[in-house]
């Protein structure tokens, strides 16, 4: 890499050490504090950081932006899925507890935020980028042969456990190869996310509209083939994205990923590999890498084959679970993202489940109830999400305001646009108030699912992303319990809801992290 010059001294624990200067722009500030997390992989990974900088956004870059976004998008799609089946299938099984159809998927989506995102800090990140997306097309398609109520909410459990591992697991790809200069696009992904709401939107349409039992006629197999076929395509739409990620790209392992396991040549090849794909060349060398084992006192990370061992057997303990927490500021910083994550996980669904029974206690006169004002609302609900997603990513540049700025504004005026949609006493009102809480939640969602990897270490990030996403999943199992044994002619539970998104933006603005302009570590 460039010339090694000066000493400079750095601090390690309560010792204060001297190491050879990095390349001019290596040792620009990253997400995480110096001092914060292990010296030696701190140093490599600031190297790998300034290597992939000098690479730029590139063609690998960009495919990857692509594909990634299909993470992104059924992270949304799935979800909204199974909420717009609801109705039919409960009409065709007419089941005892609806409401465990939701509570079978988010069982799904928090078993596969454990295992896909602890797993990728394991087994690495390559495998579980395809595995995923597989895995819910097939069970998404599988799940258009259920014959009664309980084998649909097993096979929507099967297709969540794919869903659940999207996110903590794209997000750590995409973020690993991303020069500082561009992680901006992390929340742009979002727009992904956006626009499935208006894919499925507009599929379901004809299929539910058209093909689905009236309310009050007794619902037979034949006259409600609508949401059969609604999840056929959606799993056909997984199913593309699958084959594309698989056939047509391929995804290298993060070169942070393997120099966390002690792989550093493996880095290097990756990060030139990279730069030959952009059409440039790379000047790290793994003499870069070794140079920052002199930091620390400690052992050197080993490659060897008796290492390789040890490490095999320390996948079976704590060990990232622990790196998180290492630090008072990484454990504060850890345990309130949890609880934001958390926070949401109940609120958004708790507003679902309890906004229309508000709505009837209220005595709302919503006109005209017919299935295109429906559609074409939701239509409109949908849209008014993709410029949210995009605000996002110009928000978080926005200097001295950055990620926690518009995460902790956009998370409590979510909170505000719920409690002021209860007030909705006609069909327009609630529809202009729904517009502004989906397009606040976007932007919300947008810098959520950017800025939570960005504070965490690329050898833990995985595990960070699962921490995040099961405290987010555990809340949100709360949701259809409580829709099965709450009062519904109350609204506690929408008020609570509203509470619970402006505590969290509250709790945001507390994070000790600010992401912006910073590589991450």
């Amino acid at each position: 890499m460039a010339d090694f010059e000066k000493k400079t001294p750095i601090e390690t624990g309560s010792d204060s050490e001297t190491r050879e200067q990095l390349p001019s722009g290596v040792d620009d500030a990253g997400a995480i504090p110096k001092g914060t997390i292990d010296p030696v992989y701190e140093a490599k990974a600031r190297v790998l950081n300034h290597a992939i900088q000098e690479i730029g956004m590139g063609w690998y870059q960009w495919q990857l932006f692509i594909v990634v976004g299909f993470g992104w998008a059924n992270d949304n799609l799935w979800p909204i899925v199974t909420s717009l089946i609801f109705t039919p299938i409960t009409n065709e099984f007419l089941p005892h507890r609806p409401p465990l159809l939701t509570l079978a998927q988010n069982i799904g989506l928090l078993a596969g935020a454990i295992f896909w995102g602890f797993g990728c800090d394991i087994f690495g990140r390559r495998h579980a980028f395809n595995a995923t997306l597989g895995v819910t097309a097939f069970w998404g398609m599988v799940a258009a042969s259920a014959p009664n109520f309980a084998s649909i909410g097993i096979f929507a459990a099967f297709w969540s456990f794919g869903v659940g591992g999207n996110l903590p697991v794209d997000s750590a790809v995409f973020l690993e190869f991303l020069p500082g200069s561009h992680q901006y696009l992390l929340t742009v992904l979002s727009i992904d996310w956006a626009i499935a709401q208006v894919v499925a939107t507009l599929i379901a349409w004809p299929l539910l509209a058209n093909l689905t039992c009236g309310e009050k006629e007794v619902c037979t197999r034949s006259k409600n083939m609508g949401w059969r076929y609604f999840v056929i395509v959606m799993g056909g739409i997984s199913l593309i994205e699958f084959f594309i990620r698989f056939a047509c790209f391929t995804v290298f392992e993060s070169p942070k990923f393997n120099m966390g396991r002690g792989n550093d040549e493996e880095a290097v090849r990756i990060v030139h590999e990279v730069a030959r794909r952009n059409g440039k060349e790379s000047q790290l060398t793994i003499e870069d890498l070794k140079a920052c084992e002199s930091l620390s006192g400690h052992a050197q990370v080993q490659t060897d084959n008796a290492a390789a061992v040890k490490r095999k057997l320390q996948k079976l303990n704590l060990t990232h679970v622990k790196a998180l927490f290492a630090t008072r500021k990484l454990a504060y910083s850890t345990s309130l993202i949890m609880l934001v994550w958390a926070f949401i996980g109940l609120g958004y669904p708790l507003y679902n489940a309890f906004i229309p029974y508000i709505q009837a206690t209220k005595g709302a006169a919503f006109g005209d109830g017919s299935t295109y004002l429906t559609y074409r609302n939701s239509l409109i609900i949908a849209v008014l999400g993709v410029p949210g997603a995009l605000l996002g990513g110009a928000l978080v540049e926005i200097p001295k305001f950055g990620r926690r700025g518009t995460l902790a504004v956009s998370t409590a005026l979510t909170g505000v646009f719920l409690y002021a949609s209860t007030t909705a006493a006609s069909s327009s009102a609630l529809l202009g108030w729904q517009c502004a809480f989906n397009f606040f939640s976007n932007i919300m969602y947008a810098v959520l699912y950017a800025y939570t990897p960005e504070i965490f270490p690329t050898k833990d990030r995985g595990t960070g992303n699962a921490l995040t996403a099961t405290a987010n999943r555990i809340f949100g199992i709360m949701a259809p319990i409580i829709a099965m044994f709450a009062n519904l002619e109350t609204s506690a539970p929408v008020y609570t809801s509203g509470a619970l998104f402006i505590a969290a933006g509250i709790c945001v603005a507390a994070l000790p992290f600010e992401s912006q302009g910073k590589a991450s570590l």
